[in-house]
């Protein structure tokens, strides 16, 4: 077997040690206050997230990838079975009216995550071979699976598994028109959805205000605009940011983006974009370049899930984008995010060992 992508592995170890850094920059002020001094609190949960992350990253490189062709359907099953658990008294976790995590005592875990990786696996083994007529089955199949997260509700991160497998569905062969006559209707629903909870049409409203006048936007964009400005082009410096001691919502989490811009400026949050692009530049050539099908698939499903993901959270953490609630990849606080998407590229770089070429 020829050796792992060197490029792809180098960059996401950086990225995610950074991101180690980071949760402890943005989060040492609140640990502090919340756990009477102690701010290294969420350090050490990151720390040992990161750590699972790293096993999980070289447990999934060593492991064949033709393998998961085989646990597709069971790994889907246990996924799917996850996100019912949600819903029941004593087993679902539920914070800000949302219910989204599994309690296991010793932690939480967020079913919706196992989702990405399941469903990109279970879609790539199912495509690889031809069949006609398969898209009643496929719109039956993720609709089921986006149901289950829009009523816990998580529209981030249905939005990023319905765009996962449109991706896939397209590359393995899906016909154009079925995209053409689809995205009228999706949009629709995803303004309905929108619509229907205050707090979504809150935020899309504000959004839309954004350019308007600045008095008129609400605290958290405010804030968000004060830790890009703040920055200017080099930055205030890695522990400097004012923004974490309690003005950004959200700081160490799905906003991490603007401390990082606040502390160290224009032009290293340009270097952390560039970063991700070499994730997602690498992602898409090793898929591209997989010696079957399912391989292609596969890896195209896992970076299309990791990289939407990007993009929505840049987006949102710029005001390109309506806030969301996505974390950023191998950045954000959270554990079930960080071993996922480190087991994925582990995944990743299992296959760039098979590549056709390199």
């Amino acid at each position: 077997m020829k050796k792992v992508d060197k490029i792809l592995l180098s960059v996401i170890t950086f990225v995610t040690l950074f991101g180690l850094l980071m949760v402890y920059d943005a989060s040492s002020v609140r640990a502090f206050i919340d756990f009477q001094g102690d701010k290294y609190h969420f350090l050490r949960d990151q720390g040992m997230w990161v750590l699972l992350g790293f096993v999980s990253l070289v447990v999934f490189s060593y492991f064949d990838y033709h393998k998961l062709h085989f646990l597709a359907l069971p790994l889907l099953l246990a996924a799917i079975i996850s996100l019912i658990l949600v819903f029941l008294p004593g087993i679902g976790a539920g914070a800000k009216g949302a219910y989204r995590w599994i309690d296991l005592y010793f932690f939480t875990f967020q079913p919706a995550e196992m989702v990405k990786l399941s469903l990109a696996i279970y879609l790539a083994a199912w495509f690889s071979n031809k069949e006609k007529g398969r898209l009643l089955s496929f719109t039956l199949l993720v609709g089921a699976v986006l149901l289950l997260i829009l009523l816990e509700p998580d529209l981030g991160t249905a939005s990023i598994i319905l765009f996962e497998a449109i991706i896939i569905y397209f590359l393995s062969g899906g016909k154009v028109k079925s995209f053409i006559i689809a995205f009228p209707v999706l949009a629709l629903l995803w303004f309905a959805l929108i619509k229907v909870e205050p707090y979504r049409a809150s935020r899309l409203t504000n959004f839309l205000n954004v350019n308007n006048s600045f008095e008129g936007i609400d605290y958290h964009l405010k804030q968000i605009l004060i830790a890009l400005g703040s920055g200017g082009v080099w930055g205030l410096g890695i522990g400097n940011s004012r923004q974490k001691y309690g003005y950004l919502p959200e700081s160490m989490t799905d906003t991490i983006f603007p401390i990082i811009a606040e502390e160290i400026g224009f032009i290293g949050a340009s270097i952390v974009i560039l970063l991700f692009i070499i994730i997602i530049w690498r992602g898409f050539y090793i898929a591209m370049n997989a010696k079957d099908k399912f391989g292609r698939l596969l890896g195209a499903g896992i970076i299309s899930f990791i990289g939407i993901q990007i993009v929505i959270n840049l987006g949102a953490s710029t005001l390109l984008f309506p806030l969301t609630g996505v974390p950023l990849p191998f950045i954000s606080y959270g554990g079930s995010a960080l071993i996922v998407d480190m087991a994925s590229i582990g995944i990743l770089l299992n296959i760039s060992k098979q590549m056709k070429k390199k």
